[in-house]
């Protein structure tokens, strides 16, 4: 395991707009305040989504788009720097339906129909890049 200490900083609550992309508007956020590094937490409904599962042996992402109301059981994720210096919201998500099964992974995108957000920064910035050995952009601690 690799690791290092971080400093928190600032924390934020935020209501979600309304009809425009959940990850988004946590990605225009981080832009607008300048945020290098964070957590969040979120909750909610969305209109639709779309959910990215990592295929370990493909070393690839695959896409299933769910085309129908969902609520917004549990949104995790961090703020980091992608490869191109862009704050990433590496947002996962538990969406139930209307008869509560659920449907869980890496939120893509997804029509915010009401949407709450917590949200701790660090001082410290976090950059992601490419990992030699699972494929996919990781912290560089």
């Amino acid at each position: 395991m690799h690791y290092r200490e971080l400093t928190g900083s600032r924390e934020f609550v935020a209501s979600l707009t309304h009809g425009e992309d959940w990850r988004g508007q946590i990605e225009a956020f981080a832009r607008d305040e300048g945020i290098k590094a964070a957590v969040f937490f979120g909750l909610g409904t969305v209109q639709d989504a779309a959910i990215w599962y990592y295929d370990q042996d493909e070393q690839t992402y695959r896409e299933t788009v769910f085309d129908e109301p969902l609520e917004v059981a549990a949104c995790v994720g961090n703020i980091s720097l992608d490869v191109d210096g862009e704050p990433f919201a590496h947002t996962h998500v538990v969406l139930s339906r209307e008869d509560g099964s659920t449907i869980a992974g890496h939120l893509d995108a997804g029509t915010t129909y009401i949407g709450e957000l917590y949200v701790r920064t660090f001082e410290e910035s976090l950059e992601r890049a490419p990992d030699e050995t699972t494929g996919g952009d990781l912290w560089a601690l």
